[in-house]
């Protein structure tokens, strides 16, 4: 991010800024579903908020644009509370996913509609900006996508997979997810 930054610093402020929307797009979809789902601890912590600066985690964040891999806070959820256990951690564990997904398609419609439109042949000025926020709003969001689905812990892949599995791993499962090194481990 370091580079793109020197290179093209409105690239790289729109990179951060799409970053920030996305990855507080995603984590309030965990609150909120959480919430739905019959668990307020989210909304007690004051994470129930598209606020960026509610979800950003500070390291994680200057890890994001100093080796362009990061992370944002975890929204904190006690899946006991969820009604019905196990629908409850897949929908929650997967709303970030699908938020993110859901963004994706929009700029990806977005982006159709320019093409048939004929825009993007030579766009200027304001939608030129527009056309490579959304391209770049697109893959971000694509990415985080995917890479949330991987079943690795804390990552939502592990919760989705949890949800499947039997409740006497569960709690395996939960301890790995308090210990990053597993994570980090796994992700390498």
């Amino acid at each position: 991010m370091l580079p793109l930054l020197q290179s093209d610093p409105l690239a790289f402020l729109l990179v951060v800024l799409v970053l920030m929307l996305s990855l507080a797009l995603h984590e309030w979809g965990h609150a909120i579903t959480a919430l739905w789902m019959g668990d307020a601890t989210a909304k007690e912590q004051g994470r129930v908020s598209l606020n960026p600066l509610k979800h950003l985690d500070l390291i994680g964040s200057l890890m994001i644009l100093l080796v362009g891999f990061g992370w944002a806070k975890p929204v904190p959820i006690y899946p006991p509370n969820f009604r019905r256990y196990r629908v409850g951690l897949f929908v929650v564990s997967i709303a970030g996913i699908v938020i993110n997904l859901l963004i994706a398609t929009g700029l990806a419609l977005f982006l159709r509609a320019m093409l048939d439109l004929g825009y993007l042949q030579s766009p200027t000025g304001w939608l030129e900006v527009a056309i490579q926020a959304a391209v770049v709003a697109a893959s971000i969001n694509l990415t985080l996508a995917v890479f949330n689905l991987l079943p690795i812990p804390p990552l939502d892949g592990s919760k989705i997979l949890q949800s499947f599995l039997p409740l006497r791993w569960h709690p395996y499962i939960w301890r790995l997810e308090m210990n990053p090194t597993y994570a980090i481990v796994a992700m390498l």
